[in-house]
């Protein structure tokens, strides 16, 4: 029914849709443009209500680029207020001339509260902005909004029909506008409220036709740039490797003293080894009970050797003694004679040639600081030389021992060193700086008495003695040519329990005998049972023990010149050294 309201399509505001009402909704920022308001017109019987005549959406024209033409903008005119049937006020367009004020049909609210409020025919028009200039090519949407298909809000939604633009003469204007590409349903159905489920522009790089290529040109420069790194890479770490292991790249030569023929003083102590080695041998034990290792030096040519009697001692009457020269070579010995009391061996080894004899020295004239060698194999470690010096002479000690009945017991009027000697260096040579045999190492003092894990005794404290060559020279040739030694001795017997200072003789002797032999050395130089000696060649002499290292230290034959004390007086006396056979 026709009341003489308008009919026709009215202008609303940018605004949030409100509920049980259906709009199409723009952005807020986007201004209405020109072409959408035509002309203003008055319908008849109703001359206070001014409304729109014809509002139609632009002509489409095709997307192609206007001919430059001279923009110049005109002064903008404040649009006409118009108000519709509903009391909402809406601007009104004109190309030239403003459009007289209509009088409201309300007073203005104080509290500015549609639709009563503003904005009114009193309220400026909304700010208006340029159009933003179009592409050549229009503006293109990502897939999901091309064409049709779906709205702002990811929701599908049917093509809108566009109408045919009707021709309308353009409104007078300062400038023509560009021309506007056919708006889709899209755009009329987007909701810049809804929740957005896509966005509205594709990401990346604009579509085109040279995208593709594009990509591929990148991705080759990568794989391109991936592999120059990983060929550095290696070359590098090759290079830093070859670096690291030979130090440079480069050969480094560090100097160095050339080559000597290797000859040495004689009298140092590598020429002293040097000489002195090849007449050295080791000595390996075997008994039914127990085994050894030891040390001994060669004699003669006829392959006699010299060492201790507790190196050979295990292998009794049944074992077997392997003797190894410096060389490596090995041999089997047989022992040619013993004695306990000076705790020597001989040994003999058959059907070896190019033997080598250690000369012998003298020990008398060693004296207190002379420089000498030890040679032997400590804890079976052959061809070891240490060096030291002789420390102190005559000393007297005795060692053995183990049986109990004195039998095994030795007494040595020693020498003393300083150079290493260890379990193993019994029966090695203790030389000279003339590479000459000054004594036979058989004895250590340890700093305790325990034993190691291996069961030998402990290690050298720098405590080290030696046989005198001298006393050993006696008992080798003795051994060789009697299988036998002779002991010194004076006819008497000691008393061993005695702890004044001397040596005291016995009330008794052994099995009842008498302490001074009838007959004997003693007897016939006047000595008698409870006399204490002082003396032995005017060296003082404070034990037992120390007589008999004293005696020993001589030959049968010999005189000595004693010194004794008897009941509270001194007396001298002058006593030959009578003989026995040693065991």
């Amino acid at each position: 029914m026709d009341d003489g309201k308008p009919t026709g399509p009215k202008a609303k505001w940018w605004s949030r849709p409100t509920a049980g009402r259906t709009t199409a909704s723009a952005p807020q920022d986007a201004p209405i443009p020109a072409e959408d308001v035509r002309a203003v017109d008055t319908p008849a019987g109703d001359p206070d209500i001014t409304v729109v005549a014809d509002v139609s959406p632009a002509p489409v024209l095709p997307a192609q680029p206007a001919p430059p033409e001279p923009v110049v903008p005109a002064p903008l005119v404040a649009p006409a207020p118009v108000t519709s049937e509903s009391g909402v006020h809406a601007p009104a367009a004109t190309a030239q001339a403003p459009v007289p004020a209509v009088k409201p049909l309300h007073e203005p609210d104080q509290y500015s509260t549609p639709p009563y409020g503003g904005p009114g025919p009193w309220a400026p028009a909304p700010p208006v902005q340029r159009p933003m200039p179009t592409p050549a090519h229009g503006t293109p949407l990502p897939p999901p909004y091309a064409g049709t298909g779906t709205n702002g809000a990811g929701m599908p939604t049917a093509p809108a029909p566009v109408p045919a633009p009707a021709p309308v003469p353009a409104p007078a204007s300062a400038f023509t506008p560009a021309p506007q590409p056919p708006q889709s349903s899209q755009w009329l159905q987007y909701d810049p409220w809804g929740a957005p489920r896509q966005p509205l522009t594709h990401p990346g790089p604009p579509l085109g036709s040279d995208g593709g290529r594009r990509k591929s040109r990148r991705g080759s420069l990568l794989v391109g740039a991936l592999l120059l790194a990983l060929v550095a890479g290696g070359i590098g770490g090759g290079i830093g490797a070859y670096v690291e292991r030979n130090g440079g790249l480069t050969t480094v030569e560090l100097p160095q003293a050339a080559r000597n023929s290797g000859g040495r003083a004689p009298d140092s102590v590598a020429g002293i080894a040097a000489s002195a080695l090849p007449s050295v041998v080791t000595l390996h034990v075997s008994g039914t009970t127990e085994s050894g290792t030891g040390t001994g030096f060669i004699l003669d040519k006829s392959g006699h050797i010299l060492t201790n009697n507790h190196v050979v001692a295990p292998a009794g009457s049944s074992g077997s003694i392997t003797v190894t020269f410096s060389g490596g070579e090995t041999a089997r010995a047989e022992v040619v004679g013993k004695d306990s009391g000076y705790d020597l061996a001989v040994v003999k080894v058959t059907g070896v040639s190019g033997l080598k004899p250690l000369p012998l020295g003298n020990s008398d004239n060693v004296q207190v600081g002379d420089p000498v060698v030890a040679i032997g194999a400590p804890f079976d470690l052959s061809n070891t030389v240490t060096s030291g010096i002789i420390s102190a002479k005559d000393r007297p000690i005795t060692a053995g021992g183990e049986k109990g009945d004195g039998s095994d017991i030795s007494y040595v009027d020693a020498l003393q060193t300083d150079a290493p000697i260890n379990p193993g260096n019994s029966g090695g040579p203790l030389v000279d700086t003339d590479a000459h045999v000054i004594g036979i190492n058989s004895a250590i003092r340890a700093a305790d008495n325990s034993s190691s894990t291996e069961g030998g005794q402990a290690g050298s404290i720098g405590l080290g003695f030696a046989i005198p060559i001298n006393q050993g020279k006696r008992v080798a040739e003795e051994l060789i040519n009697t299988g036998r030694a002779t002991h010194p001795v004076i006819g008497v017997t000691l008393d061993m329990k005695y702890t004044g200072d001397g040596a005291k003789v016995g009330a008794k002797g052994a099995a009842g005998k008498p302490a001074v032999t009838p007959g004997g050395p003693g007897a016939k130089a006047g000595i008698r049972p409870g006399d204490i000696i002082t003396e032995v060649d005017g060296q003082r002499v404070h034990s037992g023990e120390e007589l008999i290292v004293k005696i020993r230290a001589h030959r049968p034959g010999d005189r000595l010149d004693l010194g004794l004390t008897r009941a509270g007086k001194d007396l001298s006396m002058t006593l030959t050294l009578g003989s026995a056979t040693g065991t």
